[in-house]
């Protein structure tokens, strides 16, 4: 009588073969979504270097001047708006008139052409953001682009993913903030648990706050 067509080994070798066929797919898929969900694909912690050396320490930072100084449309516009030369030049027209890091802002502002910032935070044409209506809702600037006072040349600090957008969509209270500290970098909710959920519940009345998680929200 012959013995069995395959030895008993063949067993632990389908196992493991089978778990692998299984196992490499799921492992395949984790390891793209984790992939497209870090830093390297969505942007994060790196500095941009711009045409001109600007620091916002110094301006958001050490001189304490309102976001909105430079970012003027903020309030009223979808875009925050980038700042002209006039704007540059309204301060440096006195101060550091002849500094040689401000050569190329005189150049722009006498030849009539465009400082060429590059964009930091850049969402896909695909997606519809209004800066105005977050900023009234009570959405600080710090709530989404983090200490600009802090960074010598800005980064991106949130990943701008659907899922980051959707978790404050669907739970806003907590990043809510009163109005007159919306450009505050220091601005922080209360320690206490009880009156930062209290403060969060009064504002999102006060400024008729509902969450919205609609397709249609942010893909007109």
């Amino acid at each position: 009588m012959s013995g069995p067509l395959f030895p008993r080994w063949t067993n632990t070798v389908s196992r493991l073969s089978a778990a692998a066929l299984l196992a490499v797919p799921a492992i395949g898929i984790g390891g793209l979504m984790a992939y497209v969900r870090s830093p390297y694909v969505t942007g994060q912690q790196r500095p941009v270097e711009q045409p001109i050396e600007f620091d916002h320490r110094h301006h958001a930072g050490d001189e304490q001047i309102d976001c909105r100084y430079c970012h003027w449309s903020v309030e009223e516009a979808p875009s925050a708006g980038i700042p002209s030369t006039t704007v540059c030049m309204s301060c440096h027209a006195q101060v550091w008139n002849k500094s040689p890091y401000l050569t190329k802002v005189r150049e722009a502002f006498f030849s009539d052409m465009p400082i060429p910032w590059i964009r930091v935070h850049n969402l896909p044409d695909f997606v519809y953001f209004n800066h105005s209506i977050h900023v009234a809702k009570g959405v600080g600037c710090a709530t989404c682009h983090g200490r600009v006072d802090q960074m010598a040349a800005v980064e991106q600090v949130a990943p701008l993913t659907m899922a980051w957008c959707l978790d404050c969509h669907r739970n806003p209270e907590p990043h809510l903030r009163p109005t007159e500290f919306i450009t505050s970098m220091t601005w922080t909710p209360p320690e206490d648990k009880t009156k930062a959920a209290d403060l969060g519940r009064q504002l999102a009345e006060a400024y008729d706050v509902h969450s919205r998680e609609s397709c249609s929200t942010c893909h007109r």
